[in-house]
């Protein structure tokens, strides 16, 4: 989609594309505010609206933008040949905060996939969704190295109560994140912090040879 918006100089294109992720996806298409869009960017909606001609196309460039951006810097960075379950998290967490360093509000981009009330901006997104599901990428869960896992344990049931842990871990993540006063994140704090917790988890599902 060709739009004026990814024209702009990165500074002011990233300040509209975040706000506008965040008020999209906490608040639905629907019920989205494209003034609430413009102020939390710092610029006027009669500017904005110079960038872009309509509240549905700002959308659809914030969705296109930010799958592609998912794609190049995450899902084709991952490296699925590591059969370890928290080795593949770790390189995950690594990839999230590198991305949500920069766009605070992009690992909500799911959200954004909900049905709206215009059948226009469904069927947009219902071809879209059809087409990254055509080219999908392997679950980080998907042949893990399950040897590891100590005899009797359900290996399923454990892969969901990892899945819990890795869930909570990643809210706390975003929540340090949007709600620092400083632009820049205590990297190396966070990854020392997940290694802790990984280390705890190892020591409950592995065997001791492979904790």
């Amino acid at each position: 989609m060709l739009t004026k918006l990814l024209d702009l100089d990165s500074q002011r294109r990233n300040a509209i594309l975040n706000a506008a992720l965040k008020e999209f996806s906490s608040k639905g298409y629907d019920d989205a505010s494209t003034n609430v869009i413009a102020k939390e960017a710092g610029i006027s909606k009669a500017l904005m609206f110079h960038y872009v001609s309509s509240k549905q196309e700002l959308f659809l460039v914030v969705y296109d933008y930010f799958s592609a951006l998912l794609k190049k810097e995450y899902f084709e960075l991952m490296n699925y040949d590591a059969k370890d379950i928290f080795d593949r998290l770790r390189q995950s967490y690594h990839l999230q905060i590198k991305l949500s360093e920069k766009y605070p509000w992009i690992l909500e981009f799911n959200k954004l996939s909900r049905t709206t009330n215009s059948n226009e901006v469904n069927e947009e997104l219902e071809n879209r969704t059809h087409k990254d599901h055509s080219s999908c990428y392997p679950n980080l869960f998907d042949e893990i190295d399950e040897a590891k896992f100590r005899k009797g344990l359900d290996i399923e049931k454990c892969k969901q109560f990892i899945l819990w842990s890795n869930i909570g871990f990643t809210n706390e993540m975003l929540d340090d994140i949007r709600n620092s006063e400083s632009q820049s994140l205590n990297y190396e704090l966070i990854v020392e912090k997940l290694d802790g917790y990984f280390d705890e988890l190892r020591k409950v599902f592995y065997t001791s040879s492979h904790k």
